[in-house]
């Protein structure tokens, strides 16, 4: 994502993490919709489903948990925050959470694809967990991490964080890609919310 010299230069890299998370709180929504029209009796539209979990494995885990464990803990770590307990031991565990609801998640669907059609119940169940989770970890973040990451890091901290960024997501998930995902939440948001 292209941004320019003086929005990048104003921005925090905690702000650009703030942002993402509001997209990730969208999709969020719509996965609850999903899963309260399930539990109605409506049917799964696969290829939607497909699309928010290819969301949630590339722009939610990949890019921005990306960004987090690669670059902004390890600086936090440099500043004297504890890798072991505190906050970034707790997001770190969460994320490892994230990972196996939606593996667990990736492999009901497969079997209600396959012609199971009782792993629905799975596919609701994993959801419901992520979606619970995911808010959770994202107030979190929030208020307590992006705040004490706020005060230990200066303004030329933040700006080489911000940088580090752009380039990690580049190298992720591909050059045009987070536009790509904030069609899909648009797209999906109009259908579902």
């Amino acid at each position: 994502m292209v941004i320019n010299e003086n929005r990048r230069r104003k921005m925090k890299a905690t702000q650009q993490l703030k942002d993402e998370h509001e997209g990730i709180k969208l999709m969020l929504n719509i996965m609850e919709t999903i899963c309260d029209d399930l539990e109605k009796g409506k049917q799964l539209d696969i290829n939607h489903y497909e699309k928010i979990l290819e969301f949630i494995k590339g722009f939610a885990d990949k890019c921005h948990h990306g960004k987090e464990e690669d670059i902004l803990f390890p600086e936090l770590i440099g500043h004297g925050m504890s890798k072991e307990g505190g906050p970034i031991a707790v997001m770190l565990h969460e994320h490892q959470l994230g990972r196996d609801y939606i593996k667990s998640l990736s492999s009901a669907l497969e079997e209600f694809k396959g012609g199971n059609m009782s792993a629905i119940n799975n596919v609701i169940l994993n959801s419901r967990s992520y979606i619970e989770l995911l808010r959770s970890h994202i107030e979190k973040e929030n208020n307590i991490l992006f705040m004490m990451a706020d005060r230990v890091l200066n303004d030329t901290d933040q700006s080489k964080i911000f940088d580090a960024f752009e380039k990690l997501e580049i190298e992720k998930i591909g050059s045009g890609k987070h536009e790509e995902y904030h069609d899909l939440l648009k797209e999906l948001k109009e259908i579902y919310l």
